[in-house]
């Protein structure tokens, strides 16, 4: 078994490789000045075992030209089976037609992940689960809802008596029982969001009640922020007790961590290490983050021993 890391998140590998008493193999991945990529993998890979771990995050083109090259070079130097290990598949979004014209990105993108030579890909918490049909190949969706459930716990002394999960909208209500059966099944809400018109502010509703209680939003990916601060501030205005939200995938573009830090609702944000966290997002103090290092060694050792990864599915 070898393992090649690529740019994106380089302090996720390390986690990997430690937990693994392992070290990447030596592999030079580096960007010519007209942008071009260029690989080269500096030892014999042939027959081997190897894992391209690359997340698709920002910049997400050059990010998704590292991991494809990178399994470019590995089929063309004999590896025996390559598995694309995606922390973050950052075209998840785009994985219907919203409207006439428009692509399907995150099929395009499991097409050329498959072109490029991998056998296999191991990801977590795709925006949609339904995202492993678009692979020919197979496809392991791994889901952080343990290590989000061991710190809800320590944040509430493990007395659950008052958590309630909330969906942030209807789309992601199975994500959000998940959650809730981890934690002796809770009680369960759902945000009810919609648009009034081009350019207005969403309408929040909350079904369920929340009121008095310890509220904890799990989505899978944020982005702006600006809709998980409106959903923590219409729970407040519901009479919740506390907002705290557990999303895996913590993309904060245009400045995210500002609306978080400005959020008087929105009391904590826990998010995985995915994507590589940017310092001004490391440094504010209302943003914590959890490993999913643990969870993807593990399955990175039972994919190699032929063993079942069904267990980390649960």
């Amino acid at each position: 078994m070898k393992l090649i890391a690529g740019n994106s998140n380089r302090r996720l590998v390390e986690a990997i490789s430690k937990r693994l008493a392992t070290t990447p193999a030596r592999a030079e991945i580096k960007t010519f000045k007209d942008g071009e990529v260029f690989v080269e993998i500096q030892e014999n890979v042939r027959g081997e075992d190897v894992f391209v771990i690359q997340s698709t995050s920002y910049p997400a083109n050059d990010n998704l030209m590292e991991l494809l090259i990178t399994m470019d070079a590995l089929s063309r130097a004999s590896a025996s089976r390559i598995t694309a290990v995606i922390p973050y598949f950052g075209y998840a979004r785009q994985d219907r037609k919203a409207g006439p014209r428009t692509p399907i990105s995150a099929k395009l993108v499991a097409n050329l992940i498959t072109s490029a030579g991998a056998d296999r890909v191991l990801t977590v918490d795709l925006h949609a689960g339904q995202i492993q049909g678009f692979f020919d190949i197979p496809t392991d969706n791994l889901y952080a809802v343990k290590e989000f459930e061991r710190r809800i716990r320590e944040i509430n002394n493990n007395d659950l008596s008052s958590v309630t999960v909330v969906s942030p909208d209807v789309g992601g209500v199975v994500r959000a029982r998940a959650l809730a059966k981890k934690l002796e099944d809770r009680p369960l809400a759902i945000v009810d969001k919609r648009r009034e018109g081009p350019g207005l502010s969403e309408v929040m509703n909350i079904i369920g009640d929340v009121d008095g209680r310890d509220c904890v939003i799990f989505d899978d990916i944020v982005d702006s922020g600006g809709t998980l601060c409106n959903a923590a501030e219409a729970l407040m205005a519901e009479g919740a007790k506390s907002v705290t939200a557990c999303v895996t995938h913590g993309v904060l573009s245009d400045h995210a961590e500002r609306r978080v830090m400005k959020s008087d609702a929105l009391c904590r944000l826990i998010i995985t290490d995915s994507i590589e966290t940017r310092k001004e997002v490391a440094e504010c103090p209302k943003i914590e983050e959890v490993s999913i290092a643990t969870l993807l060694a593990e399955a990175i050792r039972r994919i190699a021993n032929e063993e079942s990864v069904s267990s980390l599915f649960d």
